[in-house]
């Protein structure tokens, strides 16, 4: 109350024009201003001649002179400053979103505690009891809440310091001994500890799950930096490729251009040398013309006669001209010759820029994906294979269509390649596989393999290094009078499962999943194997049973 008078005896101390400044001049009447304020109204009343107190309204006749008044302004800064020292600040009052000092009165203060024994709440000002009394030492204090009501039992009034395990909520003593008698009941803080328990572990699994998509993310950064690397890398060597392409071109050309300039120079060089010889000749020719028309104009027959005889010996004509004039091709045949080169360049380029398409395309930035589940799933990536006649062994008889390869007793005269097994009746396609890529193989025989090797697998002699499932470049399996068994590196899987007519073989190069499965209405699993591919793969079939067969199946 001492508060609010000094509040209002403080609020006479102010100017009573602008109500802000303190007053600092007196005039005559006794009533007093701020400076600024009492001349602004006098500059005004000057145009009238007489000037008044703004407060009084007494009238003088000329301006009156001002005073200041220090007693006063000393004074009102000494009642300011004891005001501002007793005034809380504005923020140690409760707002709307703030828990109130219950034992404040008048404009309440924001709590600092809550005693859950007082069940009140308290500022700093009221709080003292509870740090300085030693009953009160005992009691215990939380941050103030508005939900804190919510630990009252409504029913009791008493804090709710038991959990019911039975009905699952916070209770009070009372409510233990009575509604909830025959429950099982423990401490709140009992129950807590419990639950903190299960919420520890939760945590640890949730971080756990941090950490793991953490790693998860900064591999994929450093993917996203290594396709990026690789980007870069490839178009800088595709860049250098193409041009070295370009300069061959170009040299070609060049050494083109120099030939037929060469060889123009030659053949025009011998037209111009038997040109000069014609012209030579027919010079003479006309030279001795002349002599004989002038001859064939002598009159004097004597004349004539005696010079006949030595005209004539040198009228004599020469060998008719050799050359025979006929349409000749010249250079065009050259021009032929270097249009055949750029249709066979363009079939090369249409040819192998399918492949360079189908690689880049092939590039997968994504995260592995599932397997399919269906046979319609599987059939999204199929892809069309072949067998390689380089490959196969002689004694497969390979199908016109290049998809069917059946064992024959007799040796066939395939060329010699390379790239030929010459000891284990086997082939590989001719396609390279990458990406995820599904086919289908069926066969009418009892020991057939089906297989992926890299290119690179050995292709001479009987040892393992050539069959496949038997070294480390190739993963087969083997399909032998009913049973099933899945080799890799010469290390044998035992599978158990009814033998189909039909293999289903699911790759994903990227993710190095190679999966075999029984083709039917449903699709069942005999194999996967998880690995690293390092290479493209080539599919792969063999053979050991004479007039049998075993074919690539056309996928619709």
């Amino acid at each position: 109350m001492a508060q609010k008078r000094a509040q209002l005896d403080q609020e006479t101390f102010y100017c009573s024009i602008c109500l802000d400044n303190l007053v600092l001049v007196t005039n005559p009447c006794g009533h007093s201003y701020c400076m600024d304020c009492i001349k602004s109204f006098w500059d005004e009343e000057d145009q009238k001649g007489i000037h008044s107190c703004p407060q009084c309204r007494k009238t003088f006749t000329r301006r009156p002179d001002l005073e200041k008044n220090s007693t006063v302004g000393d004074l009102v800064k000494q009642m300011k400053k004891i005001s501002l020292q007793a005034a809380p600040a504005d923020h140690c009052y409760a707002g709307p979103e703030d828990v109130a000092c219950d034992f404040c009165s008048g404009r309440k203060l924001k709590a600092t505690k809550f005693c859950l024994v007082c069940l009140a709440s308290y500022c700093e000002k009221h709080l003292h009891p509870h740090q300085d009394e030693h009953p009160f030492k005992k009691h215990k204090l939380v941050e103030p809440s508005k939900n804190l009501q919510e630990n009252i039992c409504s029913r009791h009034d008493e804090v709710m310091k038991m959990f019911c395990r039975t009905d699952q909520k916070c209770i009070c003593y009372l409510c233990s001994v009575d509604e909830h008698k025959g429950h099982d009941t423990v401490s709140a803080a009992a129950e807590r500890a419990e639950r903190q328990r299960e919420l520890e572990v939760r945590r640890q699994t949730i971080q756990q799950g941090i950490q793991d998509r953490e790693k998860d993310v900064k591999l994929l950064q450093q993917e996203v930096e290594a396709i990026n690397h690789s980007a870069d890398k490839t178009v800088e060597d595709s860049e250098e490729i193409f041009s070295q392409l370009i300069r061959l071109i170009q040299k070609r050309s060049s050494d083109v251009k120099q030939q037929i300039r060469s060889q123009q120079e030659t053949e025009v060089s011998r037209v111009k040398e038997l040109q000069e010889k014609l012209e030579q000749e027919i010079t003479e020719l006309k030279r001795r013309d002349a002599e004989l028309k002038q001859l064939s104009h002598t009159e004097d027959h004597n004349q004539f006669l005696h010079n006949y005889p030595s005209v004539s010996a040198l009228s004599e004509s020469p060998h008719s001209s050799s050359i025979k004039t006929k349409p000749l091709r010249y250079f065009e045949d050259v021009t032929a010759a270097v249009e055949e080169l750029r249709d066979k360049l363009q079939d090369i380029l249409r040819d192998k820029w399918t492949n360079i398409s189908l690689t880049v395309s092939e590039v997968d930035v994504l995260l592995p994906q599932p397997e399919p589940k269906s046979r319609a799933g599987f059939l999204k990536y199929s892809c069309k294979i072949t067998l390689d006649p380089n490959t196969v062994n002689e004694y497969l008889l390979l199908s016109e269509e290049n998809r069917k390869v059946t064992r024959t007793m007799f040796h066939l005269p395939y060329s010699g390649h390379p790239d030929r097994f010459t000891d284990h009746h086997q082939v590989l396609s001719r396609e390279s596989l990458t990406g995820r890529r599904y086919w289908e193989v069926e066969w009418s025989n009892t020991d057939v393999d089906v297989a992926v090797a890299y290119k690179n697998v050995r292709r001479a002699g009987r040892g393992n290094q050539c069959k496949f499932g038997h070294n480390d470049k190739s993963w087969a399996l083997n399909v032998f009078y009913g049973s099933y068994k899945f080799l890799h590196n010469s290390i044998s899987t035992s599978i158990s499962a009814p033998q189909p007519s039909k293999v289903g073989v699911y790759l994903d190069h990227r993710a190095g999943v190679l999966s075999f499965y029984s083709v039917s209405e449903t699709m069942t699993l005999l194999h996967r194997v998880q690995t690293t591919f390092t290479q493209p793969l080539h599919a792969g079939v063999a053979t050991d049973g004479t007039g049998d067969s075993i074919e690539l199946c056309k996928l619709e």
